[in-house]
């Protein structure tokens, strides 16, 4: 499980990446997409089976985060952010 110190740190590379994110796009500068972690093929593939409370108990597994945010995770990746 993930100590609120890994999850605050999580949070701010989130939201540094989300601002680099930003910068590429407004340069028109094209993104390579990294490699995907196997882990989140098996969440994007429960999500496309319908099975969302699955999804968050591997997304959960592998990060360690509470059930809120992984839930807020896994939706947003259902929405395809």
């Amino acid at each position: 499980m993930a100590q609120p110190r890994d999850y605050i740190t999580m949070q701010a590379l989130a939201r540094i990446e989300y601002k680099l994110d930003l910068i590429m796009a407004n340069l028109g500068i094209a993104q390579a997409a990294p490699p995907e972690e196997p882990w989140l093929a098996e969440v994007r593939s429960e999500i496309r089976s319908g099975r969302k409370i699955q999804a968050i108990k591997v997304y959960r597994e592998h990060t360690g985060l509470g059930l809120k945010e992984a839930k807020d995770a896994v939706e947003r990746m259902e929405k395809g952010y």
